[in-house]
């Protein structure tokens, strides 16, 4: 496979523009995000996965962060819960295995 080439100009700011040919490689529009990595000598640009690409979603998770941070509608895990967890923890899951008994949605 043949490489996408492009040249960007470093501002005084330490400001570039990516080449709209890396930005449409990418799938980077406008307010989108790039990561970059430095291994060697070259930096390797990628398109930065967002968190929450959902605004619901990400204005839940802010909400439930902030009633986190102030212990507000917030608590503990039912005992058996939480102990069943501790008891599933560091086993092999099959997700393909069949459910046994009844489910309730």
């Amino acid at each position: 496979m043949t490489g996408i080439h492009g040249i960007a100009t470093l501002t005084s700011k330490g400001q570039i523009t990516l080449p709209k040919s890396i930005r449409q490689t990418l799938g980077v529009t406008t307010g989108g995000k790039v990561a970059f990595e430095l291994r060697g000598g070259e930096v390797i640009v990628t398109r930065a996965e967002s968190e929450h690409q959902d605004p619901a979603i990400g204005a839940f998770l802010s909400l439930l962060e902030a009633d986190i941070r102030t212990g507000k509608h917030v608590g503990a895990l039912p005992v058996e819960l939480a102990r069943a967890m501790l008891a599933s923890a560091g086993h092999a899951l099959d997700l393909d295995e069949d459910i046994e008994g009844d489910v309730a949605l």
